[in-house]
């Protein structure tokens, strides 16, 4: 899952060298942290939320029953 989300938001972002993408595994889940240049972070969150919201869309479609659930964090820095 951490490669989906670091190949869709290279393809997006303005310097595809500053995405970083951290995976946080506990019990129950895994957490993916999103890292990008602070220019670009408008450009990953979208016009009300939408393309954060397609790709934890297609984080949970990803990923079967069997799978922990995944989560994707887009961290300010």
């Amino acid at each position: 899952m951490k490669e989906l989300i670091t190949q869709i938001v290279a393809r997006l972002v303005d310097y595809p060298e500053q995405v970083s993408v951290t995976e946080i595994e506990n019990d129950e889940s895994v957490v993916l942290e999103l890292r990008v240049a602070k220019s670009d972070l408008g450009k990953v969150i979208g016009k009300e939320g939408r393309i954060a919201k397609a790709m934890r869309v297609l984080l949970s479609a990803a990923t079967s029953r069997g799978q922990k659930k995944h989560t994707l964090e887009i961290i300010d820095d």
